[in-house]
């Protein structure tokens, strides 16, 4: 009798206690049917508790940018546990935080810290209306901005740019959708008209500066000056949210490379390398509306917990190091380069996409990938099976929808050269049993 895996065991009886089986509804990777369960972290690698050691690809959905267990962030964390596991309270470290992120965010003049990064969209949007006493906004078709209710709304067909927008969940007003103007991300002629038509109505506009949750999407050229001319033009609050872009391809992030500063930015993620840190940060007078110096309220019991404000602070040393951007960007051109050829010499047909440490697999398609609807038009049955196959083989990529996009893959700064030459290898593997599959059917 085969024994069964422990994951399996687990699941079963997670099922009986946690709602689905899990603690986020996303961490069923729906290309395995069950979450992975790991024991432990090591630099690129994940430990499961059937004894697998897998080299990661997905980081903590992109948080874990210097690596698992990072000797620097386990010593600000301990050193954090040591003054008392502060929370609810103001330290030196919150103010030498902040004044880190002033000095390398370009807009960033002031900064306040929360948890998550749903909660810092929120506040940017709240202060975004207190600003202009405005209450519609716009966002990018797909573009992901955490799972509040300001944010769960699509396009009722999402392959047709036109299509009403509509609730993404159960549970959310259909009343909310009057207040969202969406667009094509990429569209320079629909994103013209929108602000000629609601531009005097729009409070803010929001964007992923690099569409990171779709794969890699980057923003066409001139598109992130577009943003920001017509938005001063309406009196619109611009808000990068770079929850997932941000620390990907520079230090100052999407706004620093590309010389585009936003009135207001959000961070998450890679800021406190895995620990819950998020900021909302940007131009003084914005940020001045927040309590307790204005009127838009903002606080919360773990706000800038002290555990993730040290983190942080050891994360962005480390990021700030000379040269670490060159290596990220080097290694990045040198990977996707390579994982593409791979993919191509076994003929499987796949976009690779990425800028930076993150990057999208488009699966069915070979032209590059400009707006949500080209993202949305790949094939997930081949993606499970390239997914699956790795897995199995030790290399673990997330899926986390079998409908839309991909989702988003990265590497670290603790992936080493082997790391990527032992991917190289099992990709091969995998896309050649692909190929010659996909070949057997071309046949049939």
């Amino acid at each position: 009798m085969t024994a069964i895996p422990n994951a399996d065991s687990l699941f079963d009886k997670a099922q009986q206690v946690l709602a689905g089986g899990v603690s986020a509804g996303m961490r069923i990777n729906p290309y395995l049917g069950k979450p992975l369960y790991v024991e432990r972290g090591e630099g690129a690698h994940l430990y499961d508790i059937d004894g697998r050691r897998l080299i990661d690809f997905n980081m903590s959905n992109g948080a874990a940018l210097l690596g698992h267990d990072h000797p620097k962030v386990k010593a600000a964390v301990n050193h954090g546990v040591e003054l008392g596991i502060i929370c609810a309270a103001e330290t030196s470290f919150h103010e030498e935080l902040a004044a880190k992120m002033v000095e390398i965010i370009p807009a960033a003049e002031r900064v306040r810290f929360s948890s998550v990064g749903t909660e810092v969209t929120i506040v940017a949007l709240r202060i975004a209306r207190a600003a202009t006493g405005r209450s519609k906004y716009l966002k990018f078709d797909g573009h992901f901005h955490g799972l509040a209710e300001q944010w769960l709304y699509k396009r009722k067909d999402p392959l047709d740019p036109v299509s009403p927008v509509v609730p993404s969940s159960d549970g959310v007003p259909v009343s909310g959708a009057a207040e969202v103007v969406m667009v094509p991300w990429n569209d320079v002629a629909a994103f013209e008209e929108a602000m000629r038509v609601h531009g005097g109505e729009l409070a803010a506009v929001f964007c992923e500066p690099i569409h990171y949750n779709a794969g890699c999407i980057p923003p066409a050229d001139g598109f992130l000056e577009l943003l920001r001319e017509r938005t001063t033009e309406h009196g619109a609050i611009l808000v990068f949210d770079e929850v997932l872009s941000g620390f990907r391809t520079h230090v100052g992030g999407v706004s620093a490379q590309y010389g585009v500063t936003p009135d207001l930015t959000t961070h998450a993620k890679a800021l406190a390398n895995g620990l819950p840190l998020s900021s909302v940060s940007g131009r003084a007078d914005l940020m001045s509306l927040l309590t307790p110096t204005g009127g838009a309220i903002h606080s919360g019991t773990y706000s800038g917990h002290l555990l993730s404000v040290l983190a942080a602070l050891a994360t962005l040393d480390e990021l700030s190091r000379p040269g670490v951007y060159e290596q990220i960007n080097a290694t990045a051109e040198n990977f996707y380069a390579q994982l593409q050829s791979v993919f191509d010499e076994n003929g499987v047909q796949v976009r690779v996409q990425g800028m930076g440490a993150r990057f999208g697999l488009y699966f069915g398609r070979t032209d590059p990938v400009t707006t949500w609807t080209d993202a949305t038009n790949h094939d997930h049955a081949v993606n499970q099976q390239f997914v699956a196959e790795c897995n199995r083989l030790g290399v673990a990529f997330h899926g986390y929808t079998k409908q839309g996009p991909p989702g988003h893959a990265g590497f670290s700064l603790a992936h080493t050269q082997a790391d990527f030459d032992e991917t190289l290898n099992v990709v091969d593997t995998v896309a050649g049993s692909m190929g010659k599959g996909q070949k057997a059917k071309g046949k049939g």
